[in-house]
């Protein structure tokens, strides 16, 4: 009995914990009506933990993605601690309409979240307010008056904006299939009056995107999903950097690389002549921002036998062999990994020159990442070898991938460092021959592929059906009448 009701109040407790856990986690979508150009948030929100990794937030239709922000606050009830930390992912609509959030999944602190959606009415900004119980109360920006006295646009003038347009290139000079960074950024001044605010973002991207791609280029593009502040200082003033575009290209010949001047068209509000505390003080009006035209010169690569086909870049060898010891006719594992700063979807496998050991198409592996203005990464090549004679090989003499390193402005090689020693017997390179001691790879790549019916097969296919089919019935009728008698 006492068993039991231990067993009970275990479960209890441990549903009550259940329950309490439960409610940790919460995920808030806020609000429901917002003007056109308006945020709308996704609130992730933690109780008494740190949020240690979250996985990215959805992409919602007719809207685009914002800034990231964080808060956290501590608290001390009656002698108890209690803290909450949010992630909060800013949207900003873009079209007007109602949007529908459908269900979506978020992970946080490895735990997944189903979070349910919701309507999202995005109503055209006409700088009057919705009829609400608190409307023309106290509200600064609101016009009691409006709609008595209409005001003139001559009585607003405009703030000129401490702010600028900008693509860059950390490099001028470049050879054919070096990497050179391309940024678009708009830079603010942290000393600037004017009120401005992002416009239609998505769709001036899209524009964006299409000039400032170059024909004969590489790219590897950043992805940049969050528009976030980051502070800068140039020629001894203080900006906010919004990186806009970000992307490595990789250029396949010697033409001049030129970027046209872009335009990014904003919100800017101008100001009343005669402000009042109950008048409205600003109307929106729109301003365009150019960057200046630049250009990227390409060389081409000194004389060598593989000009057309190394990669330019600075990289660095890493290999990895299971065993230094093995008998004749045994296989081992051998990894050829290139690591490095370059164009790693264009890293090709390295020459390998053996006779006596044979090696086997590899298996490859690529990982790229773009971090700091920089694509870097690496190239796994991963062989099966087998030694058909007894010896010591040095694999530096057989093994080799060749470069052109952007940093020595030269070509440079990458040299394996592997000795392996075999012992055994010798063996024969190719065990399955055939009558003219060729071997059966060789044999195969020389007979036709042709399929051709086999008669005598089919024939006999089609008596051992006949006869299978014959006693099937058999069995069958003597299972009835056995059955019936």
């Amino acid at each position: 009995m006492f068993l039991k009701r231990f067993i009970t109040v275990l479960l209890l407790k441990t549903f009550a914990l259940v329950s309490i856990c439960a409610q940790e986690v919460s995920v808030s979508i806020e609000p429901e009506r917002v003007q056109l150009g308006g945020n709308m948030q996704i609130t992730l929100s933690i109780k008494n933990e740190q949020i240690k990794n979250y996985s990215s937030f959805p992409e919602i239709s007719g809207f685009i993605k914002g800034g990231i922000s964080s808060s956290s606050s501590t608290n001390f009830i009656n002698g108890k601690m209690s803290s909450s930390q949010s992630i909060i992912q800013n949207y900003i609509s873009q079209e007007e309409g109602t949007y529908v959030i459908p269900d979506f999944n978020i992970e946080i602190n490895k735990k997944n979240i189903t979070v349910k959606g919701k309507s999202i009415l995005v109503e055209k900004s006409n700088g009057t307010k919705r009829n609400t119980p608190f409307n023309n109360f106290f509200d600064p920006f609101d016009d009691p008056f409006d709609n008595f006295f209409d005001r003139n646009n001559d009585d607003f003038y405009e703030v000129e904006a401490d702010a600028f347009l900008s693509l860059t290139t950390d490099k001028k000079s470049v050879y054919v299939g070096e990497g050179f960074n391309t940024t678009l950024a708009f830079y603010v001044s942290e000393s600037n009056v004017a009120d401005m605010r992002f416009y239609e973002l998505g769709r001036q991207l899209t524009e964006i995107l299409k000039k400032i791609k170059p024909g004969n280029c590489w790219e590897e593009n950043f992805n940049i999903e969050n528009i976030n502040s980051i502070p800068v200082v140039i020629n001894n003033k203080r900006y906010n950097q919004y990186k806009i575009f970000q992307a490595t290209y990789y250029p396949f010949n010697d033409d001049k690389i030129s970027f046209p001047s872009l335009n990014l068209e904003l919100i800017k509000y101008k100001v009343s002549k005669r402000p009042s505390f109950f008048g409205r003080n600003k109307v929106e009006d729109y301003e365009k921002f150019y960057s200046k035209p630049i250009s990227v010169n390409v060389k081409e690569l000194p004389d060598h036998p593989l000009k057309e086909d190394v990669v330019v870049g600075n990289f660095k060898l890493r290999e990895n062999l299971d065993t230094e010891t093995i008998e004749t006719g045994n296989s081992f594992n051998y990894i050829f990994e290139i690591v490095g700063e370059g164009n790693i979807s264009a890293i090709d496998e390295p020459s390998i020159d053996f006779y006596k050991i044979d090696f086997y198409p590899p298996n490859s592996e690529q990982m790229i990442k773009r971090e700091r203005g920089k694509v870097f990464g690496s190239k796994k090549y991963s062989y099966y070898g087998i030694p058909n004679e007894p010896g010591d090989y040095d694999f530096s003499k057989n093994i080799n991938w060749i470069f052109f390193n952007n940093q020595l402005e030269d070509y440079d090689t990458l040299k394996s460092e592997v000795i392996i020693k075999a012992f055994g017997d010798r063996k024969d390179k190719n065990i399955i021959l055939n009558n003219n001691s060729k071997s059966f790879i060789e044999f195969i790549q020389t007979q036709s592929n042709e399929l051709k019916e086999n008669k005598k097969h089919f024939f006999n296919s089609k008596f051992l059906s006949i006869i299978i089919i014959t006693l099937v019935l058999i069995t069958s009728t003597f299972l009835i009448f056995n059955k019936n008698g």
